[in-house]
């Protein structure tokens, strides 16, 4: 089903660009590449590109069919952790100071500390 909207999606574009160009230069671009407007090909153009239309107008009032992702419904507060909280702290001094002497002298202060 989605690649039937994909295609409907595409042949209304392409109807909107030949109606923009009927609409602003009187180019029937669809009738001049099938052989004239009333030509049995660029008639059987027309008559996807509505059809195309109809599908699409069902995307319209219907969003729970449009590709995309849907969200999760859910009580109170989201997804919370507390991971963090209870944490070591993180040691500043080697975070900002990644220098072999930081981590040395990390080493000598905590003599429990295995290497």
């Amino acid at each position: 089903m989605k690649t039937l909207r994909r295609i409907a999606l595409a042949l209304i574009i392409i109807g909107a660009i030949n109606w923009g160009l009927v609409g602003l230069f009187r180019y029937d671009l669809v009738g001049s590449i099938f052989g004239g407007t009333d030509s049995g090909f660029a008639r059987f153009i027309f008559t996807l590109v509505g059809i195309s239309g109809i599908i699409c107008l069902g995307l319209l009032f219907n969003p729970e069919t449009a590709d995309v992702p849907e969200r999760k419904k859910s009580r109170g507060v989201g997804n919370t952790s507390y991971a963090t909280e209870f944490a070591e702290e993180p040691d500043l001094d080697r975070l900002y100071n990644p220098s072999r002497e930081a981590f040395e002298e990390q080493d000598e202060e905590d003599p429990n500390s295995s290497k």
